[in-house]
């Protein structure tokens, strides 16, 4: 340990209120990366939609008089319209989102406990989900039938439920059916991170939904119904909790989407044999960057620090950690500890912002010094939820996720089957 980091560790114990930027900016020196302390005490800043270099890719079809929008103006806009419209909308905002996005949020929150949250909101009939298509499609399995979802920006997506196409879930499914004569004993499990027909399929075979804080109590009930798991879209995820239930790692296997049909997702008959869960070859584009190098540079420049983690992370990177769960269990975890608490966090750069500036007695940093934020949440720009909102008060709704009936009454089995097990 270096003289500076001894400095300012003993500070730390002198005083558990020590000012947060003096640490962050020790971290910044100790990891070399200026973007760790402007992300962490700044978060994004809002500039106009024509000047995201990415706006090209992203959903095009919004009136070109919101693209030149500055924040101040978008935001008097977007809380005018707010007022305006009362009780007739609900806006929900996940963790990940940008502070200029999550300020208009009646609630903030991970993906299920959000739509939970708009279904008990039936006097308001249209919900503005700020996050991204999975979870506006959530909503709308669990909403009233009167409610309309809306999602600002039709191109939000999700990287990891972009793995798991139906079409190669099916494939695989039916590929493990021809391989073990019949699939009763096999009982697929969906992140709530996966497609409405993923949600759909699962109810359709006996399966169920989990979120990253139940996922241990739903694996449970799976290997009451059956032998064996088929777990998607995440496989750190379901690594990280059969790891936790004592299942030996070589009784995980890993299923490889990406080669042609009837190759067994690359896995020999012994490997499918022993199988207890079979993992699909996807991950989360933001919490596979967490790495072991990280909380091992973090160990070294402050001693005492905690690390906490999502299980969407690696597994070495989990083993690493003193803690790790959901989104929700972050912050409660940053929130309950000591004044003067120096805490590393892996998990997208918004909510570590967020946890930073809410927890103003404790030094709270994000492990990865390149601080990547979610793409696709990134897209979620306040000028497609002025036009959203605006648009509302013209009597159109525009974006709206609508879930085909079908499918909606299946995923919700799945969705049930989860809710049950509380």
């Amino acid at each position: 340990m270096t003289t500076d980091n001894a400095t300012a560790s003993e500070k730390q114990r002198a005083n558990p209120y020590i000012e947060v930027d003096e640490v962050l900016a020790q971290i910044q020196t100790s990891f070399n990366t200026p973007q760790l302390q402007c992300e962490t005490n700044t978060g994004i800043e809002t500039i106009p939609l024509a000047d995201e270099v990415s706006f090209g890719s992203w959903q095009p079809e919004i009136p070109e008089e919101y693209w030149a929008l500055e924040a101040d103006e978008l935001e008097r806009r977007i809380r005018a319209s707010r007022e305006r419209l009362g009780d007739q909308v609900v806006v929900l905002g996940h963790h990940y989102q940008r502070e200029d996005i999550v300020q208009f949020a009646d609630t903030r929150g991970d993906s299920f406990a959000l739509a939970q949250y708009a279904a008990e909101r039936q006097e308001s009939p249209y919900i503005v989900f700020c996050g991204v298509h999975f979870m506006a499609e959530a909503a709308d399995i669990l909403a009233a039938p009167h409610q309309q979802v809306i999602l600002p920006n039709m191109e939000a997506g999700c990287s990891m439920a972009d793995m798991a196409a139906a079409p190669d879930v099916y494939s695989a499914w039916r590929e493990l059916e021809d391989f073990f004569g019949t699939t009763e004993d096999i009982i697929p499990v969906t992140y709530m991170n996966s497609a409405a027909s993923l949600k759909a399929f699962c109810g359709e075979h006996g399966g169920v939904v989990c979120t990253s804080s139940n996922a241990t109590q739903v694996l449970d009930w799976a290997f009451e119904q059956g032998k064996r798991v088929f777990f998607f879209p995440d496989q750190h995820l379901g690594r990280n909790t059969g790891h936790a239930m004592d299942i030996p790692l070589d009784e995980m296997v890993l299923w490889n989407w990406r080669l042609p049909a009837g190759n067994l997702g690359g896995l020999g008959d012994d490997e499918l044999e022993r199988s207890r869960i079979i993992l699909w070859q996807g991950h989360c584009s933001v919490h596979q960057r967490f790495s072991l190098t990280q909380i091992e540079q973090a160990r070294a420049s402050f001693p005492d620090v905690q690390i906490v983690v999502h299980p969407e992370c690696r597994y070495e990177v989990v083993q690493a950690a003193d803690a790790n769960g959901s989104t929700a269990f972050i912050a409660k975890y940053v929130a309950g500890a000591a004044p003067g608490s120096v805490i590393g966090v892996g998990t997208e750069i918004n909510l570590v912002s967020r946890l930073a500036k809410e927890n103003p007695d404790k030094t709270v940093f994000c492990l990865d010094p390149v601080v990547c934020p979610c793409s696709t949440m990134y897209r979620v720009h306040p000028a497609y939820l002025a036009w959203v909102m605006e648009s509302l008060e013209r009597g159109e709704v525009v974006n709206r996720i609508e879930v085909p009936a079908e499918m909606k009454a299946n995923a919700k089995v799945a969705l049930e089957r989860m809710l049950a097990l509380k």
